[in-house]
């Protein structure tokens, strides 16, 4: 093969814990009759609530075929690559087994919410029933914290936001005394930007991305500066794209498939995410990438094939409504899809008549 897959989990082959139909019949077509794959394909998803072998493990109950935690990338998968923050006491944000996850990226003093809230009670006030009942508690331990990362949504926003404001306003001091002068502020890594997923609610539901309005809104109307990223991560930033392209080519190595791998196709249910960031790739990174990436989009979660394209910032019939993350800017050509299918399966059926390929 000359081409391979990056498949959307969410909207693409389940809504929340139920499979969709179509991704079985499309798998089925992927794989040999001893299991192995024909063509490179790896998962990328914006979750990052587990661990690679966990997901590994549910996507290969739910489509009935082997995946090995190689072939999966979850939004945090880039972390591995920032190796300077590995030594470092760093704060983690999100649910799940966090700590976990974050020693399995390297991590080594990884601090979780719930335990920057044991180490200082008095900061977590919002819930009057969560409270501490005494004034006054020992905080002679001194915590320094030199770096956030937000993993995804966690379960306590009231807490999570508050903490997390603490950190960047002390400078990494949380429980020490506002200083607002210090901008820029420390490092903050984040994960998974999506304003919204799909599960099996009819409508989407808010993702880390709408966590993240909150927290930036937040830093902002406190000390009228913006918050700052060290990194984003997930789709559709580009850091996730050249990680997946390698992860592409370490297959085909692996299975020692000798032509190139020239074409990637990108098939996700979500115009933000999955089609701004093939897009993205072949506007900006082709040029210094070997493959070129080719965006389809399925009608199975997010993207309703019933409402109109977002406008342009330069239209005036109506408001545009940007969903991507602030960071990004908003181009309608990067929200374009090269090809839209109803499902998973028609996704695989397209392709191999593209790349005229015949199992």
């Amino acid at each position: 093969p000359s081409f391979g897959f990056l498949f959307d989990i969410d909207g693409v082959l389940v809504r929340g814990k139920t499979p969709i139909p179509a991704a079985r019949t499309a798998f089925r077509k992927l794989v040999n009759s001893q299991g192995q794959f024909l063509v490179p394909v790896v998962f990328v998803t914006n979750a990052g609530n587990c661990l690679r072998q966990k997901k590994a493990d549910q996507l290969s109950h739910l489509l009935g075929v082997p995946i090995s935690q190689d072939q999966v990338m979850m939004s945090h998968s880039p972390l591995r690559m920032f190796k300077r923050y590995h030594e470092k006491c760093v704060l983690v944000s999100g649910q799940g087994p966090l700590l976990d996850i974050a020693q399995d990226l390297g991590f080594c003093q990884p601090i979780t919410i719930d335990i920057l809230r044991e180490k200082r009670p008095l900061l977590d006030a919002v819930d009057h029933d969560r409270r501490p009942n005494v004034l006054f508690h020992d905080c002679s331990a001194i915590v320094v914290l030199p770096a956030v990362v937000l993993f995804g949504e966690p379960v306590r926003w009231e807490t999570s936001l508050q903490l997390i404001i603490d950190v960047l306003l002390t400078s990494g001091y949380p429980g020490n005394p506002y200083e607002q002068e210090n901008y820029p502020h420390i490092p903050v890594l984040a994960c998974n930007m999506d304003l919204m997923w799909v599960a099996e609610a009819q409508s989407p539901r808010f993702g880390h991305g709408t966590f993240m309005v909150c927290l930036e809104n937040i830093y902002k109307k406190i000390t009228g500066k913006e918050l700052k990223y060290e990194a984003l991560m997930g789709k559709p930033s580009r850091l996730t794209y050249q990680y997946a392209e390698h992860l592409i080519r370490a297959q085909a190595l692996q299975r020692s498939w000798e032509q190139p791998i020239q074409t990637l196709y990108a098939v996700g249910d979500n115009l933000m995410t999955d089609v701004y960031g093939a897009n993205l790739w072949e506007n900006e990174l082709a040029s210094a990438a070997a493959a070129r990436c080719r965006s389809v989009l399925v009608c199975t979660g997010v993207y309703n094939p019933h409402t109109e394209l977002p406008l342009g910032t330069g239209d005036s019939v109506t408001e545009s409504v940007f969903h991507g993350h602030r960071d990004f800017r908003f181009d309608p050509g990067l929200v374009e899809p090269d090809h839209i299918v109803p499902d998973v399966d028609a996704a695989v059926d397209l392709v191999f008549q593209l790349e005229n390929f015949a199992p």
